[in-house]
């Protein structure tokens, strides 16, 4: 039997946020939105070009999920090493306010389900953008699955240290929550963090996250993957497809 070729999409528009045009890869007719952030410097063919969502194919033709794929701000922010701090950690706040006020939107319109559940997902600093849009937008925001991630960017800090840096470094705002409505959204969540002890994997800040959120009593999930546990896309390919098969 031939299997249906999977419905892809790109849409790219000008963001008023961040000032220049970013796009999104849409991979799927229909099914339940799955938001996949790109790793360090990816754009939002990096899942595809990576075999991820071939790997995924089934479950999308199925309509069991629907990927889209956002570009990378990361070398405008926190890759930026040439720009000064401050500049850094204001553009991550303004690819925050993109992801909240302009894909959320978009991937709403497209599900034609206004505030239907989004589940995010992402690998290394991909996992970063996953956690902590979920973090942020508990109530936006039901599932995510970061993969083989770090948590505390201080060390692409270079010293700085400011407000946004602070509301978007998730082991120290988490560590001084406090208000009720985070933690009852919080509960209605799915926080999974993958890790290992395959090539390259260091599990070292996946825990480092883990102990944060045990502190606070937030629900989450550490699935050390072994030795299948490596920092590189075929490991993340077959915990995709592992997550993914449980929906």
């Amino acid at each position: 039997m031939m299997r249906i070729v999977m419905h892809v999409e790109h849409h790219r528009w000008h963001s008023p946020r961040l000032g220049y045009e970013l796009g999104v890869a849409v991979f799927g007719h229909y099914g339940p939105p799955l938001l996949a952030f790109p790793t360090s410097h990816g754009d939002e063919w990096e899942l595809e070009r990576n075999g991820v969502t071939g790997a995924l194919a089934d479950f999308v033709d199925a309509g069991r999920v629907k990927i889209f794929c956002v570009g990378s701000n990361n070398s405008d922010s926190f890759m930026n090493r040439g720009a000064h701090p401050s500049h850094r950690s204001w553009r991550q706040r303004l690819f925050d306010e993109y992801i909240r006020d302009e894909v959320v939107p978009f991937i709403h319109t497209h599900c034609q389900s206004p505030g239907v559940p989004i589940t995010t997902m992402g690998a290394s600093l991909g996992a970063y953008h996953a956690a902590n849009t979920l973090f942020r937008y508990p109530h936006l925001v039901k599932r995510c699955y970061a993969l083989s991630g770090i948590y505390d960017l201080r060390r692409m800090m270079d010293g700085g240290y400011d407000d946004n840096f602070y509301f978007h470094n998730p082991v120290d705002y988490l560590a001084n929550l406090s208000e009720p409505w985070y933690f009852e959204q919080f509960a209605t969540c799915e926080i999974r963090l993958a890790t290992g002890s395959g090539p390259y994997e260091d599990s070292r800040h996946t825990y480092q996250l883990a102990r944060v959120l045990s502190d606070k009593a937030i629900r989450h999930y550490v699935d050390n993957w072994g030795p299948l546990g490596g920092h590189d896309w075929p490991y993340w390919k077959v915990q995709m497809r592992e997550y993914l098969s449980r929906w």
